[in-house]
């Protein structure tokens, strides 16, 4: 092996740990020696051992020094997660070793070469919230109507045009809509440039135009970086493959990790068709797929594997496990919503008196809409729930307000930051004196900090005294912070802003949550540990906070319940899973139904549901159901058709069927109710299902319930006070 002949003294016992904990298809992975490499990963099959573990073997035996890796992965979990197994490992941190999101290596990458990149040198990273802020005042001085041209609107329209490598004038216009988004996009460039911020989007268009623009800085990194490996490649999009493309060139050899079978994010700009074209661009490429799966039952595998076959163009896996069959997957027709829910609140009560953890179970939904009524039944239940993907700690009002101070202590021209604190705590400056800071700024094309001066020259006497007292106060805190350890100026920049006193004096809870959140702040800043020693510390933690704060997860607190919609349950696992709603119309989602391809990444967010399902899983779904203020009768989802049937036992409730002694008989009678007003075999009309025949009955009272066999659409069971059956 070529690696080999660089360290000639290597023993068995260096290799020994790398290779042995992995079953067969890891080890051919980790070891592959010549060209590019596509490892299909599916789900719970190791993938991030067998990136670790690769990076170990390019290291201890390709005898690659650890500033010739790059490793990109997708979030900065993952990332720290690597680097900590890499270490384990090794028995060294990789210091040298560039780990991180895509964003985080762009980011530190224009950090580096700001000048050629275009930047100012301090220039800050935008959260999404302080970017719509920035369109917002982009509207104002464009004039345009918010309620005609929704500013959430420019800002998917940008970070779109960005994600595929588009600027203002690469963007086509074809109508009024494309037009006016172009313009706003101008106007938001220039505004960005002119105060030194960028937006997350824009780290990677500027690292890829760095690639274009100076290649002789592409050289250097060509030659450096010989071998890159990326994690979640399903999930890249146009601008992350073009420059994972332009980076690696002829001589680098690129590992890419991935399932087809997992892209789930098309609605975002992730681009399924670079896994299947990698083959194609890095040739030449040895596939291996990680097929055997560590976590969850045979059963469960079969179920995901049947519901994928459906789709085509598929690069081909078969999930298998070594474990048990384990339970048949159950599933729960609901007479509506409030039942289904109530079905999984019970169920959910059965598994936490069993002895079991209520973290250990996830509820899982296609829509954001469908959580009240689950929230409202757990609640009854009395059971702790979490809705996984709430405000995380960066992203939380105070701590966006001190961090907002901090930035303005690196750089006074940050407008959004100003914009943000310059009346928190209130100070007596209000939108009319901030509108008159903007419109002087706009005519003079300068900052809000540089008006703010001057103010006295352009304000009546009250409103310039407010915004002189907030000059000064940043400068005071700049100048008596300069030989300050970075905690104690983000504990100076807290008290002496007034933060600290205006939410100590806010009621109840809420005050007090908000006063520990901030002195959390602190002990963040003490914990601290800046990447460059060279370089100013607080600029590095306010970057590593916007890009911590870019992501969406949940905190961990008690033990509670995970509910989540599908999209944000990838990469996770629990023993016991709920998936709801699985019903035509629903999920698949009906705007889906009609485009094959978004047909597709349907089924694949369906196969992602079912295999976070390490024990027991349950599908439910509600056979009439109130969503967005309509009811609706949708059958029960073909995913779950595409389930062979021996694997799925159907749940009913406890009832007793009173039947007949003759099909022509009437005045059937169910658990002691009133008899129902059909009889089995008499034909009834529905005002959706058209004609059928009745087959069952279940139940009593207002939720009874009758199956009925549709000449157009089958067998359903409906609920009789909301089925409005009528004799034919």
């Amino acid at each position: 092996m070529r690696g080999q002949l660089n360290k000639p003294f290597l023993c068995l016992m260096d290799i020994t740990p790398i290779i042995d904990p992995l079953n067969s298809a890891q080890r051919q992975a980790v070891t592959h020696s010549d060209g590019n490499l596509l490892v299909l990963a599916g789900a719970g099959s190791g993938k991030t051992r067998v990136l670790v573990h690769r990076i170990a073997w390019l290291s201890q035996v390709e005898g690659l020094a650890p500033h010739q890796i790059l490793a990109v992965t997708f979030t900065n979990k993952a990332a720290r997660e690597m680097r900590e197994r890499v270490y384990q490992l090794l028995g060294q941190a990789p210091r040298s070793m560039w780990v991180g999101t895509f964003h985080g290596l762009a980011h530190r990458l224009l950090k580096m070469h700001w000048r050629d990149a275009g930047l100012s040198e301090n220039f800050q990273v935008m959260d999404a919230d302080d970017q719509l802020r920035v369109i917002k005042r982009v509207y104002a001085n464009l004039g345009l109507d918010t309620d005609r041209w929704p500013p959430r609107q420019a800002q998917w329209f940008i970070n779109a045009q960005k994600d595929e490598g588009l600027r203002p004038r690469h963007v086509q216009v074809d109508d009024l809509f494309t037009g006016t988004m172009r313009q706003v996009y101008e106007a938001y460039e220039s505004h960005c440039q002119q105060v030194g911020v960028v937006d997350f989007a824009e780290l990677l268009l500027r690292a890829h135009e760095l690639w274009l623009n100076h290649p002789d800085l592409l050289a250097h990194y060509r030659q450096r970086f010989r071998h890159l490996l990326v994690d979640e490649f399903q999930d890249t999009n146009a601008i992350q493959y073009a420059w994972l493309r332009m980076l690696a060139g002829d001589e680098a050899r690129v590992t890419a990790v991935g399932d087809d079978d997992q892209s789930i994010y098309g609605w975002r700009g992730a681009r399924i068709e670079n896994i299947h074209q990698f083959g194609q661009d890095f040739s030449p490429v040895e596939t291996v797929k990680l097929e055997q799966n560590y976590r969850s039952t045979a059963t469960i595998l079969q179920a995901a594997n049947a519901v994928i076959a459906q789709n085509n163009a598929r690069l081909g896996k078969d999930l298998w496990t070594q474990s048990e069959d384990g339970d048949v997957i159950s599933l729960y027709a609901g007479f509506n919503e409030l039942d289904e829910a109530r079905f999984v609140a019970t169920r959910i009560q059965g598994w936490v008196e069993a002895g079991h953890a209520r973290g250990e179970v996830a509820v899982l939904y296609r829509s954001n809409a469908q959580s009240r009524v689950l929230e409202e039944a757990l609640l009854r239940q009395q059971i702790p729930y979490r809705i996984y993907g709430g405000h995380r700690f960066y992203e939380r009002a105070e701590i966006k307000n001190a961090l907002a101070y901090l930035r303005l202590l690196v750089n006074r021209h940050d407008d959004t930051a100003i914009e943000r604190v310059i009346n928190v705590p209130t100070r007596g400056i209000g939108e009319k004196t901030l509108q008159r800071l903007r419109e002087s700024a706009r005519e003079h094309n300068e900052s809000l900090w540089h008006v703010a001066q001057y103010a006295q020259d352009i304000l009546p006497g009250r409103a310039a005294n407010a915004v002189q007292g907030f000059v000064a106060m940043i400068d005071t805190l700049a100048q008596t912070t300069g030989d300050f350890d970075l905690w104690q100026t983000a504990e100076q920049v807290i008290g002496g802003t007034g933060l600290l006193d205006f939410h100590a004096r806010e009621k109840g809870e809420r005050g007090q949550t908000r006063v520990e959140n901030l002195a959390e702040l602190v002990n963040a800043c003490r914990a601290y540990i800046p990447e460059d020693e060279a370089q100013p510390v607080l600029p590095q933690f306010l970057d590593a906070a916007a890009l911590d704060g870019g992501e969406r997860q949940a905190d961990a607190d008690e033990d509670a319940v995970q509910m989540m919609t599908l999209h944000s349950a990838k990469g996770l696992e629990f023993p016991l899973v709920f998936m709801v709603g699985v019903e035509e119309n629903l999920f698949p989602h009906k705007m889906s139904v009609e485009e094959p391809g978004r047909l597709e990444e349907e089924r694949r967010l369906c196969y992602v549901g079912i295999t976070r399902a390490m024990q027991k899983l349950y599908l439910t779904f509600a056979e009439s159901r109130q969503l967005h203020g309509v009811e609706s009768y949708n059958p029960v989802s073909r995913f779950v058709r595409d389930i062979p049937s021996h694997l799925i036992e159907e749940v009913r409730l406890a009832s007793s069927v009173s039947r007949p002694t003759s099909m022509g008989a009437t005045g059937v009678s169910a658990q002691g109710g009133e008899p129902p007003p059909f009889g089995l075999g008499q034909r009834v009309l529905h005002g959706v299902f058209g004609e059928g025949v009745v087959l069952n009955f279940e139940g009593s009272g207002p939720h009874a319930r009758v199956q009925v066999n549709f000449d157009a659409e089958g067998a359903k069971w409906l609920v009789l006070q909301y089925a409005k059956l009528q004799p034919v």
